[in-house]
């Protein structure tokens, strides 16, 4: 491959993954309750779309975005670890997608963004905090997680036309 068409590629990218980003920030102004919001919509179809590192980075910067703009009601340090783990998710997302199927994504998706990502703060916060957060929080993966596989399947059967 010649040198213009890997930068031609290389800009095609990066100006995707920067759309997508920016599509974070919007979905981040989607709440749902509290700072859950369809923020991570674009990073779990960026995972799917560009590979799990790249969806790690724009889920993680999706939930920044809404952090931000809730005013980082846990502290900035928790919202960091609370976008960490969300790219944990994106990359077993990603990664259940391609050895098994969509099905199985959007289940471990949605429970590893749901409840498990919710016991992380049990031992800070107690279980009063779980229990308020667990059904917004399934609920709004469950959705993101869903949406960005049925987006992923439309857009591949788009480009392989």
């Amino acid at each position: 491959m010649n040198t213009k068409t890997t930068t031609i590629k290389n800009v095609k990218t990066l100006t995707l993954v920067a759309m997508l980003i920016a599509m974070s920030a919007v979905g981040a102004m989607i709440k749902i309750y509290n700072t859950v919001a369809f923020d991570s919509l674009p990073g779990y179809f960026a995972s799917l779309y560009f590979g799990s590192y790249i969806g790690a980075i724009v889920i993680s910067l999706g939930h920044i975005f809404t952090a931000l703009t809730s005013g980082f009601p846990l502290g900035i340090p928790n919202h960091i670890i609370i976008a960490v783990s969300m790219a944990v998710c994106a990359y077993f997302y990603s990664v259940t997608y391609k050895r098994f199927n969509a099905y199985a994504a959007v289940a471990i998706g949605t429970i590893l963004n749901g409840p498990v990502a919710t016991l992380i703060f049990v031992p800070q916060y107690g279980w009063g905090f779980f229990v308020q957060m667990v059904l917004p929080l399934t609920i709004a993966s469950f959705a993101n997680v869903l949406l960005a596989s049925v987006i992923y399947k439309a857009v591949s059967q788009m480009i392989k036309r």
